[in-house]
């Protein structure tokens, strides 16, 4: 979906988010891979509320994998992009090169599901993201993911990636509020059991019955 432009802003080149409406968004790409300029109390709260076997769907460059395995939890990042992989199991993450809707070990057994980063919104499609979220867990588990304080309900968007010299493919992606996370859970059989705030940005756990 995000195609080599991607890899470019993971290994330095400048890029950008452009929206169908024109408005053009910076990358937190430093954010992403974690280290000094890492958002450490949102990763902290995050990885804290993982309990058993995590797999994180979207992990780029693995950030929240390694330091779940560093405190001796089971975790697996799975992501499309293989300069992402390929920086995640350099810092000591387990990581698949794979879409996230494909065959996935420990379907149907995993305690948690992370959706970091605004992953809810992969594809356009909520819905979809949660429903496979669901799928991937076992009864009892809980998928944690971040929302968007700044919207309302579900917001989709046709958006492309940009650098100075090249133009990417638009793509559909989605923004879902914390009141949108609510009526996606209801549709899902999923229930909202905790919504944390955590400075500009709010997780939210859905728990299988």
């Amino acid at each position: 979906m995000f195609g080599n432009l991607y890899d470019d802003a993971l290994t330095g080149e400048r890029c950008w988010l452009r929206h169908d409406d024109g408005s053009v968004h910076g990358l937190p790409v430093r954010r992403w891979l974690g280290g000094r300029h890492s958002d450490r109390g949102f990763d902290t709260a995050m990885v804290g509320m993982c309990h058993g076997p995590t797999i994180d769907l979207g992990c780029g460059p693995g950030r929240l994998v390694a330091n779940l395995v560093k405190r001796g939890v089971p975790a697996l990042g799975v992501d499309q992009s293989a300069t992402a992989i390929e920086l995640a199991r350099r810092n000591g993450a387990p990581a698949l090169r794979r879409d996230l809707f494909d065959p996935l070990p420990g379907t149907g057994r995993w305690s948690t599901v992370l959706l970091a980063d605004g992953n809810v919104g992969i594809g356009g499609d909520p819905l979809r993201v949660l429903r496979r979220a669901g799928e991937l867990l076992r009864t009892g588990g809980r998928c944690v993911a971040e929302f968007d304080l700044a919207i309302t309900g579900v917001e989709t968007r046709w958006v492309r990636l940009e650098s100075v010299k090249t133009v990417g493919p638009w793509f559909r992606w989605a923004s879902v509020g914390i009141d949108g996370a609510r009526h996606l859970a209801d549709d899902l059989g999923l229930s909202v059991s905790v919504v944390q705030p955590i400075g500009q940005r709010v997780l939210a756990t859905l728990a299988v019955g």
